[in-house]
């Protein structure tokens, strides 16, 4: 949550909006677009039980001589939610609720919105980006009374980065930060965010990357020495402290943490081994039990008809097969002697 909380306050700066849609936004609509006058609008409208929808922002920037609202949810869902573009639709529709209330209309119609998802889960986003796709197949003569509206998609796992060395903008270097997979990876971005956010004007969003920073390295540094170095993370009054910190410490968590993955394997496939051999040695232990006991029986029925039973008739029934014993049990009653059951000519 700490971790959510974080990617919330980054994308407050105009300047993190206007770089998401300028780079994973595409469209003409951007050579008109005013990123200067770019503002964040209260979405206390759009609620759930009373209560504001403090995933999602609104902003709005002018197009030459209109304006158009952007409509931003930010997803930390572990995997996609099915109904995300009725959730959309919904939004919107609140949307274009309190523009008509307020007024913000032009030429007495609504402005255009543009709906956008940033997902930052693991798994590849499976849900249907457009509302249509959530409702079967209309009869003939309906389609055109069905919704048809659309989000734009921005699946952060699945975006295709510039070398780190060559970041272009600080939500590239916050898509990398995120899926980073070796320390020397994330030196490279923070090196290169440092670069970027030199400017004093800049400080307030390099304030919050500080402290996104160390949520993320509070996330990725393994749990056995992460009581030691919390107070060191916590420390950072500037996200270029990492640098230093991950040159010296942050290799080690990783390692540890793969050593401790690998150790988990380990004992995950030793319980799993101990598991199947208990199982087997129990259906083993059924198979024999029944066996014994079928031979146990037959040994019975044999001396209450041929009296007691010579050491080889013993012998056989020990080293007897499921098939032999069914056999002789039916041959035990019509047999003349003992050794024809076993079909064996004794005397």
């Amino acid at each position: 949550m700490k971790h959510d909380t974080g990617y919330k306050l980054l994308f407050s700066h105009p300047e993190m909006v206007r770089d998401l849609l300028c780079d994973w936004v595409p469209g003409d609509w951007l050579a008109e677009a005013d990123f200067s006058t770019l503002e964040r609008m209260n979405a206390s409208y759009v609620a759930e039980n009373e209560k504001e929808r403090h995933d999602d922002m609104v902003w709005r920037l002018r197009l030459r001589d209109r304006w158009l609202w952007v409509y931003l949810v930010l997803e930390f869902q572990s995997e996609a939610d099915r109904w995300m573009a009725l959730r959309m639709l919904v939004y919107a529709g609140l949307l274009a609720q309190d523009l008509v209330r307020r007024g913000e209309l032009s030429d007495g119609k609504l402005p255009p919105i543009l709906p956008v998802v940033l997902y930052n889960g693991q798994p590849m986003w499976s849900a249907p980006t457009n509302v249509r796709d959530l409702f079967v197949a209309p009869p003939p003569g309906l389609a055109d009374h069905q919704p048809n509206f659309a989000y734009h998609l921005i699946d952060e796992a699945r975006l295709r980065l510039h070398p780190a060395t060559s970041v272009r903008n600080a939500v590239e270097a916050l898509f990398r930060l995120e899926h980073g997979r070796s320390p020397d990876e994330l030196r490279r971005v923070i090196q290169a965010l440092d670069a970027l956010l030199r400017d004093p004007q800049q400080q307030p969003m390099r304030r919050s990357f500080t402290n996104w920073i160390k949520r993320l390295l509070h996330r990725k540094a393994a749990s056995t020495t992460l009581s030691a170095m919390a107070t060191e993370i916590d420390a950072m009054s500037d996200f270029m402290e990492a640098d230093s910190m991950l040159a010296e410490r942050i290799e080690t968590w990783f390692e540890e943490a793969t050593q401790r993955g690998l150790q988990q394997g380990i004992q995950q496939g030793i319980q799993q081994g101990i598991q199947q051999g208990i199982q087997q040695g129990i259906q083993q232990g059924r198979v024999e039990g029944r066996h014994e006991g079928e031979a146990h029986l037959l040994a019975r029925l044999l001396a209450q008809r041929f009296g007691p039973l010579p050491e080889w008739v013993d012998q056989r029934l020990k080293q007897a097969s499921e098939d032999e014993l069914s056999s002789w049990g039916e041959a035990v009653l019509s047999a003349p002697t003992l050794a024809a059951v076993f079909g064996e000519r004794r005397r």
